[in-house]
């Protein structure tokens, strides 16, 4: 089945949408829509997995470890475990799509 991770984007989101396209040992690759959010004040992904996030539409910027990464359509970022970030700011006028790839052993 062919599918298209630019469509079927909700146009009201009161949160980011996270939708998992595929997940197997080790791997979970997700779509990610976000439409103005940012993560709230204070908060830091402290994840157990690394994540590969490109940014498919839309714009953002991140704080990882103190520095600043702004994204654009095509740029992409490899966050190792463990590495703190956060999410500054997405584009409010349109949806932030988001491609996720998180791999490697989840240490739980």
């Amino acid at each position: 089945m062919t599918r298209n991770l630019l469509t079927d984007l909700p146009s009201n989101l009161p949160d980011e949408l996270f939708t998992t396209l595929l997940e197997a040992t080790n791997l979970r690759i997700e779509r990610i829509v976000s439409h103005g959010h940012a993560s709230p004040e204070g908060f830091w992904y402290d994840q157990d997995q690394h994540e590969w996030v490109l940014v498919l539409q839309g714009a953002a910027r991140l704080s990882i470890e103190e520095e600043s990464k702004e994204l654009k359509p095509g740029d992409y970022i490899n966050i190792p475990a463990h590495i703190k970030h956060r999410v500054e700011w997405t584009t409010p006028d349109e949806p932030t799509v988001w491609l996720a790839v998180y791999y490697g052993e989840a240490k739980r």
